[in-house]
């Protein structure tokens, strides 16, 4: 910390510019890969429920903070994190086929993916699967937008 910044209750202030704590950001993170982890046996609409108060609330309290930079960044990983979930539950190569074909996916490549040996998370970076799992799909299930939330809350002052 510089002498010219001061911090308090989680926040950073660097002359007029207010951010948050690095260590909470860290934190925030943890807890995104707590509510996000695989290994947690639940339903996608119970993740996505608790998902959203702690993204919510951490919004909620963050807000003040004109600092913009990682808030896309973190909303791409937290939608990367998502479509792992739905690769995991869909461990079966015949299940993961139907739904991406159900999604929308073309025969050809949701057989690529279903057959692939690659580890969830690479996979969700494929194209089949952001084009199944797309934006507007994980925002209708339920998915609440960390850059959403920002620009909400600073463009109605």
């Amino acid at each position: 910390m510089k002498a010219t910044e001061s911090e308090f209750l989680s926040f950073t202030f660097t002359g007029k510019k207010v951010r948050w704590v690095q260590k909470c950001l860290d934190r925030f993170k943890y807890r995104i890969l707590k509510l996000t982890s695989r290994r947690w046996g639940v339903s996608m609409q119970h993740r996505l429920r608790k998902l959203a108060q702690y993204i919510r609330g951490w919004m909620g309290y963050f807000r003040l903070s004109e600092y913009y930079r990682p808030i896309p960044l973190l909303d791409q990983w937290i939608r990367r994190r998502i479509r792992c979930c739905f690769l995991k539950q869909w461990r079966k190569p015949k299940t993961r086929f139907n739904n991406l074909v159900r999604l929308g996916v073309d025969k050809v490549n949701a057989a690529k993916i279903a057959a692939s040996s690659k580890g969830y998370y690479r996979l969700s970076k494929t194209y089949a699967v952001q084009q199944a799992l797309n934006n507007s799909y994980l925002a209708k299930i339920g998915l609440v937008s960390l850059k959403d939330l920002w620009i909400r809350f600073h463009h109605h002052r």
